[in-house]
């Protein structure tokens, strides 16, 4: 399976080919209604969205997509860490697709993460289910890789001041590409889809 394309906080301005935000117009329904909750943020990479599957006899790692090409650095971290021993013994029997986001030199402009390609842990799918937080962590720790830091829990509204004004990384002293929330109890929209939302600081610096 792919990852779920994940929708901006606001739509976007038609008018100036979708380089700005439209403030206040809230891109789902469901945003909107969710504002004032309280929502998870995680810290957003500026890296490759890659696949590590496991279907209970062996692993494969994969871009984005099927065709994407994975950088062969990466592909060498992720044979060395995340091995079919660990898979069988996390997972056993069951269908699971590890989401992480490849980093480090090499990687979009991944050099100021880490000299070295590495994998960071942001989500898990086992038969259709999402797993919780805290599962995220103990699976991170039985791998030996990263899971996305919690930056804060909080609104939207705070969401939105948060990332304009820009908020330190983790990783180190620049500022951070942006944030990833979902709310504190899993949902999902009419058709299925989960609700989750991110929101980028160059989403702001463009529109200056």
């Amino acid at each position: 399976m792919q990852y779920p394309k994940i929708q901006t906080v606001f739509k976007r301005d038609p008018e100036n080919h979708y380089k700005t935000l439209l403030m206040g117009e809230y891109s789902l329904p469901e945003f909107e209604y969710l504002a004032d909750c309280d929502w998870l943020w995680t810290e957003k990479l500026d890296g490759m969205n890659t696949r590590c599957l496991w279907d209970s006899h062996d692993v494969a790692f994969k871009g984005r997509t099927d065709r994407a090409q994975m950088p062969v650095n990466l592909m060498s971290f992720l044979q060395e860490t995340i091995t079919r021993e660990k898979m069988r013994g996390l997972f056993g029997g069951d269908n699971v697709c590890v989401f992480g986001e490849g980093y480090g030199a090499g990687i979009q402009k991944g050099g100021k993460y880490s000299d070295k390609q590495k994998l960071v842990l942001f989500d898990i799918n086992i038969g259709g289910w999402w797993l919780a937080r805290e599962d995220l962590e103990g699976i991170a720790n039985g791998l030996g890789i990263e899971i996305v830091p919690i930056v804060a829990t909080g609104t939207l509204h705070k969401l939105v001041d948060c990332v304009r004004e820009g908020f330190k990384s983790q990783w180190g002293d620049f500022i951070a590409e942006g944030i990833v929330a979902k709310p504190l109890v899993a949902l999902k929209a009419r058709d299925g889809s989960r609700i989750i939302t991110k929101l980028k600081h160059s989403d702001f610096a463009e529109g200056k």
